[in-house]
């Protein structure tokens, strides 16, 4: 019972990062490191009762915060899905925190 609790509180957890969602704009790792992905939902449709993600931006970015918000941005993309921004996403991360952003 306990480890439910904080995995609760601790969120989600995908391929080993947080993510985190404020309305239309999806953060995926942690302010801690030197990067981090930013995914903001441009469009959407309904499919029954769910809004699905048609057009996704992704952007890698640095966490510096002496850095204007245009100087943060490394890569950007844009993707027709949620699935495909998320695949994105978890590669430019993973080799970003390892050094071989390009």
């Amino acid at each position: 019972m306990a480890e439910s609790k904080s995995a609760k509180a601790e969120g989600l957890i995908y391929k080993g990062h947080p993510l985190r969602r404020i309305d239309n704009l999806i953060y995926y790792g942690t302010m801690a490191e030197k990067y981090i992905i930013m995914m903001q939902v441009m469009d959407s449709k309904k499919e029954q009762d769910l809004n699905l993600a048609t057009k996704v931006s992704v952007q890698l970015q640095l966490t510096d915060p002496n850095l204007k918000s245009r100087d943060r941005i490394v890569k950007k993309s844009e993707k027709e899905s949620l699935y495909a921004a998320m695949d994105i996403a978890a590669i430019w991360l993973d080799r970003a925190l390892a050094g071989r952003e390009k």
